[in-house]
């Protein structure tokens, strides 16, 4: 089975969100979560959002890798 790696640009795009370089900064920039919060309960994702990182997750899917860079660069 091969392993996907997807770009941060697909993920954005996956969420609905700015794919572009400066909007995923941008994004980047202005969300911060603290170590306390998980990712998935960010409360600026919608249901949808939050419901696509927790299945990435939990499932191991080929997202999993890099939502979790998502989260290591939204803290």
């Amino acid at each position: 089975m091969e392993h996907i790696t997807h770009p941060f640009s697909e993920l954005f795009e996956q969420l609905g969100l700015d794919a572009s370089h400066e909007g995923i900064d941008h994004f980047l920039s202005s969300h911060r979560l603290p170590p306390e919060v998980e990712l998935v309960e960010a409360p600026f994702w919608s249901k949808s959002q939050a419901g696509f990182l927790k299945e990435g997750l939990q499932d191991d899917s080929d997202w999993a890798e890099i939502i979790d860079q998502l989260n290591v660069s939204l803290r």
